[in-house]
């Protein structure tokens, strides 16, 4: 599943960097997750890290994007593929 940031977000600017898929940009208000993008940081990390460092808990799993682990693992690897041919 892909998360995403509710209007709670008050722009702190510390989930941006911590998006190993560079999935978190900034939107028109507030900060927002490209669900084709987003692996929840499977692959990279144990849990993702966008909500680890969020000082207000405002990223939650949309419901819109429902994915199982072994499709996000997927994802990641198309990711990487990419990533890998563009550097």
């Amino acid at each position: 599943m892909a998360l995403m940031i509710t209007d709670e977000c008050i722009n702190c600017d510390v989930c941006e960097p911590e998006c190993p898929n560079d999935a978190i940009s900034m939107g028109t208000d507030i900060y927002v997750i490209d669900p084709t993008q987003c692996t929840e940081c499977v692959g990279h990390f144990d849990v993702p890290q966008c909500r680890e460092v969020c000082p207000v808990d405002c990223i939650p799993v949309s419901g819109e994007y429902v994915e199982s682990k072994e499709q996000l693992l997927l994802k990641y690897s198309s990711l990487m593929k990419i990533k890998a041919k563009t550097t």
